[in-house]
């Protein structure tokens, strides 16, 4: 992060909002060397705010990272010219408005990646070896070693559904550790073959075989409670899932019952159909759920690399070019509900 007092004189041609504190100083030096001041508003300042504040700035840009970008949003500003999700994930940004607008919606493609995949490995082994519930115990004066029997990583099946950058650098780190690794993408087949990874024949029997399911796929249409009961009934007794991807995958009513029920082994959540999530959530009762607040992304690498793609895009665009086709969100694809 930087001074942000220094990032907009008010003076240069041209001018974006931050939904958040901060981004990392390097990409603020790039904005403001390319004539564009930088402004910021708190994390989940509501829609109303930002666009009230968009309108006050006519800004040319928006560069998000948490916090709902609505209609009422991206209509703000006449001069908007691009959005650019500081990450990957867009479920926060109505696409058909901006569609509507003709404003492309960028994401910040592999920027994070191999953070992701760290993160999703890390919650994985923490459930695999029963860390949070051995911690608990010895704290309670228990001494639980007697009857304890651990699970190995080393053999064990991870079934990966989606494999697109994250997907691929989880696939990587858990085949390191000795891991099975099989895949559900029908997009990537050619992709999963080159790295040497077994191809589900369908979700039904990735659910089947997979001692730890991990979510790598985008929120769509589709996607939208993808986990749901009947998807929880087909795990195995002691599987465990992993959501690093977006919280509407999992219907989160059928997994507090499904974890409640002990009918899988355990969760592990970095992100939540609303977020915040309600602080009164019966999630929180679970002993068999570890939860983290949407971070798996954010580490000091990723944050500068995230920062400095979505810079870029919007220096490119705000200049005349054409948006990446590669990076940019189709309404067609994708869910921002």
């Amino acid at each position: 992060m930087t001074d942000i007092t220094q990032s907009a004189t008010g003076h240069r041609g041209r001018k974006i909002l931050v939904t958040h504190y901060g981004i990392a100083a390097s990409a603020i030096d790039l904005l403001n060397d390319n004539d564009i001041d930088v402004y910021f508003l708190p994390p989940y300042t509501p829609s109303d705010e930002v666009a009230a504040r968009c309108a006050k700035l006519g800004v040319d840009a928006i560069m998000v990272r948490q916090g709902k970008i609505n209609s009422d949003v991206i209509n703000a500003s006449p001069a908007l010219k691009v959005i650019v999700k500081h990450g990957v994930g867009v479920d926060n940004v109505d696409i058909d408005a901006a569609t509507a607008r003709n404003v492309p919606v960028l994401r910040s493609m592999g920027s994070n990646a191999l953070a992701v995949a760290e993160h999703t490995i890390s919650l994985a082994l923490t459930l695999l070896k029963q860390v949070p519930r051995l911690d608990r115990a010895i704290k309670a004066g228990e001494w639980p070693k007697p009857s304890f029997i651990g699970r190995d990583i080393a053999g064990s099946v991870i079934g990966l559904v989606g494999f697109g950058s994250i997907g691929r650098e989880t696939g990587r780190l858990a085949k390191a550790l000795g891991m099975r690794v099989l895949v559900l993408d029908p997009m990537q087949l050619e992709t999963v073959l080159q790295s040497g990874f077994e191809i589900a024949a369908g979700l039904d029997e990735l659910l089947a075989v997979a001692d730890i399911v991990s979510l790598h796929c985008p929120l769509t249409n589709e996607t939208r409670n993808l986990i749901d009961a009947r998807r929880l009934s087909q795990m195995k007794a002691d599987a465990l899932l992993i959501n690093t991807a977006r919280g509407g995958i999992i219907d989160e009513a059928a997994l507090l019952d499904a974890l409640r029920e002990k009918r899988i082994g355990g969760a592990a959540l970095d992100s939540f159909s609303v977020e915040p999530p309600p602080t009164d959530s019966p999630l929180w009762a679970l002993d068999n759920l570890i939860v983290t607040p949407h971070v798996a992304g954010i580490t000091k690498g990723s944050a500068i690399q995230m920062a400095e793609t979505a810079a870029n895009h919007i220096i490119s665009v705000l200049n005349g070019n054409p948006p990446d086709p590669r990076s940019i969100a189709l309404a067609s694809e994708l869910s921002a509900s």
